[in-house]
């Protein structure tokens, strides 16, 4: 899972099965039957490493080209690093009680980085981290809100907080922006779940960038242009009889984008072209330059991992890392349905990663804009000033041996020089 940069030195094609063996995952028959069903033609789980054409590999470029064999070579070594990394998880989840705590001790701004001079004072520090979770329709940001907030409560049968959408093929879901504290009753982050991105490009960068430039705010309707009439009607007039929405509106400070690891496993190995839509509506919808906080993207969960092999959850992220340009290792985090302490780890990584690039892409105070570049302004001055003094001097050498009656020109400029010292001050 997510977060873990191991070595593969002592990985070998012969281990793989030995280490799937270790792990638990009770589903793996069902896995093979999901791969038959999506026609899949899958051969003995030993291909990719044979070094030809494997499974692997199979359908990588997007553009259908041959790929070559340094590309296969480096996609092999992520696929073993992530394969150990999920051995490696298991023996930090040891620790989970103190991964735990430093995220319930964190504040906004906690995790500032002193560089360039600056000082958390100079940045604008909300009274909340806001994150929010965008993903296609159906890829469990309702879950991942409940997931998460099971793991910072101490009583483990408190009732889950998002409602989730049953049957995703149902006209349903989120309509109204949901906020969560997390943990409950704190205030340090929190958590919005949204409405699900859909199949239209236009729709999502639209939604995207209002949430992003204007804020979000518990309990606002999100309509899109796409909505039928009566959709419109039905959600306008619950919103009018709800009358739930917060006053109070958060700057978006990081985004997590959620993808249902079954569908991109389809979109992955499928021949049908809705198969294949999800994973290039995915990659638009992630790279919109709205959800770049400087040069940091979205952090991915990938959901459902647990009716999944856990190699092929491995396949998944190192198919995402590519296709939406993002370590697979270190920035793909694949958190399964599972109550488990390597679960509940994961979880607890991805949010130390959310919280740190949430703090670092705080946007500065104005004043402190304007300290900077009146600095600059003044380091300007003191530059011209210098060669007006060089100048100056330059003027006494060269005129030392004419004497008249007139005021001297070197005076004259050492009063312009003497004024503009005046004005800096």
């Amino acid at each position: 899972m997510g977060g873990d940069s191991v070595t593969s030195s002592t990985f070998s094609p012969e281990n793989e099965y030995a280490l799937e063996d270790d792990l638990p995952h009770p589903l793996d028959q069902s896995s093979n039957f999901l791969r038959d069903k999506l026609n899949m033609k899958v051969e003995n789980d030993a291909v990719p490493f044979t070094g030809g054409n494997g499974l692997l590999f199979r359908d990588f470029d997007a553009e259908g080209g041959q790929q070559s064999e340094a590309n296969q070579r480096r996609r092999l070594r992520v696929y073993k690093e992530i394969l150990q990394s999920y051995t490696q998880l298991r023996i930090r989840s040891d620790n989970l009680k103190g991964a735990k705590s430093k995220i319930l001790s964190y504040t906004p701004g906690a995790w500032i980085e002193p560089v360039g001079g600056m000082k958390a004072s100079d940045y604008d520090v909300p009274t909340t981290t806001s994150l929010i979770l965008l993903g296609p329709k159906g890829s469990g940001k309702s879950s991942l809100v409940n997931r998460i907030s099971k793991v910072f409560e101490d009583d483990k049968f408190t009732s889950e907080r998002a409602q989730v959408s049953y049957n995703s093929t149902f006209e349903g879901g989120t309509y109204f922006l949901q906020e969560y504290m997390i943990p409950r009753g704190e205030t340090s982050f929190c958590l919005y779940d949204t409405r699900g991105l859909c199949d239209d490009p236009s729709d999502n960068i639209n939604m995207i960038r209002d949430w992003i430039e204007n804020g979000v705010r518990h309990g606002q309707l999100v309509i899109r242009k796409s909505d039928s009439a009566s959709l419109r009607i039905r959600m306008k007039c619950k919103a009018r009889n709800t009358r739930c929405q917060s006053s109070e509106i958060r700057k978006v400070n990081f985004v997590i984008f959620v993808v249902n690891g079954l569908a991109v496993l389809k979109s992955i190995y499928g021949d049908a072209n809705a198969e294949r839509q999800y994973a290039q509506m995915v990659a638009a919808s992630f790279n919109c330059p709205y959800l770049s906080f400087k040069d940091d993207k979205p952090v991915v969960v990938v959901t459902h991992g647990d009716l999944l092999s856990h190699a092929d959850r491995a396949r998944i992220r190192v198919y995402l890392g590519e296709l939406l340009g993002v370590p697979p290792a270190t920035q793909i985090f694949d958190i399964p349905g599972n109550s488990d302490p390597a679960t509940e780890l994961t979880i607890v990584d991805m949010l130390h990663y959310s919280l740190e690039r949430a703090d670092r892409n705080l946007p500065q105070k104005q004043w402190t804009i304007f300290k900077v570049t009146r600095l600059s302004r003044r380091a300007c001055s003191y530059l011209l000033l210098t060669l007006l003094g060089l100048a100056f001097l330059s003027s006494i050498v060269g005129n030392a041996h004419i004497h008249h009656a007139s005021k001297p020109k070197h005076l004259i400029e050492w009063s312009a020089i003497r004024h503009l010292w005046l004005d800096l001050d």
